[in-house]
């Protein structure tokens, strides 16, 4: 296989997070010999989000595998779109339905603890008379909701490191949904405390995922790397195949 067609693994992190919560899972793509891609995501709406990561995925040359976490699921669902991304993979994300929001999703499950957990802080947006609202996670609770078998002293600096949604994100409805014309990959995250994993069973149930359940906390990735990696050599080798 050329280099040009060899699959590329576009890894999207989701809300109150950046590319290092993929920090286990790309050694081991790497070692795999694949061409990997992590982007800082803006996390200020899903539109602009999903436009962002859209950009990047079209300056890639041969198949893109497109892999998100969280509300990074959201934003491969739009994003996916673009005609080179070949295969989509959900990490205990949210798999939209063209037309539906993530609290449209969400509002159909009971919340999970991080409802509870969230914390709002104005930011100035240019242009505009009125704020904008981040959104994040209270620090004290975040290890446990987020991160409960993660190693803890990673877990503390995550905290502190969070990278905000924008409220924003979470009214605005998906103008595309990818999984209806890409194959697609799922993770449900079983004992997670952040999106009821009734939620991702739903969307990749909807979406006719080929799903796996993995007994972990929301942040997949670092609590169990090989088990990730595995899903997404999966979708890999079909894209190859």
């Amino acid at each position: 296989m050329t280099a040009s067609t060899s699959p590329t693994v576009v890894l999207v992190h989701g809300a109150f997070a950046d590319a290092s919560s993929f920090s286990r899972v790309i050694p081991e793509l790497l070692a795999d010999g694949l061409k990997v891609v992590a982007p800082a995501v803006p996390n200020r709406s899903l539109i602009g989000d999903a436009a962002y990561v859209a950009s990047v995925v079209r300056q890639i040359p041969g198949p893109v595998v497109l892999v998100g976490h969280s509300y990074g699921g959201a934003v491969i669902t739009v994003a996916g779109a673009e005609e080179n991304v070949a295969a989509l993979v959900y990490l205990a994300g949210y798999a939209l339905e063209e037309g539906e929001s993530l609290g449209e999703l969400q509002g159909g499950f009971p919340d999970s603890d991080l409802a509870a957990a969230l914390v709002y802080t104005p930011f100035p947006t240019e242009g505009a008379a009125e704020p904008g609202t981040d959104v994040s996670v209270d620090v004290e609770k975040f290890p446990a909701i987020f991160a409960a078998d993660v190693d803890k002293d990673v877990a503390a600096v995550l905290a502190v490191s969070q990278r905000p949604l924008a409220a924003q994100a979470f009214a605005e409805a998906a103008p595309a949904a990818a999984w209806k014309t890409k194959p697609s990959w799922g993770l449900v995250s079983s004992s997670d405390r952040t999106i009821n994993p009734d939620v991702e069973r739903f969307g990749y149930r909807r979406a006719g995922m080929t799903t796996v359940e993995v007994d972990s906390s929301h942040l997949v990735m670092l609590a169990h790397p090989e088990r990730v990696a595995d899903l997404i050599r999966e979708a890999v080798q079909a894209v190859r195949s």
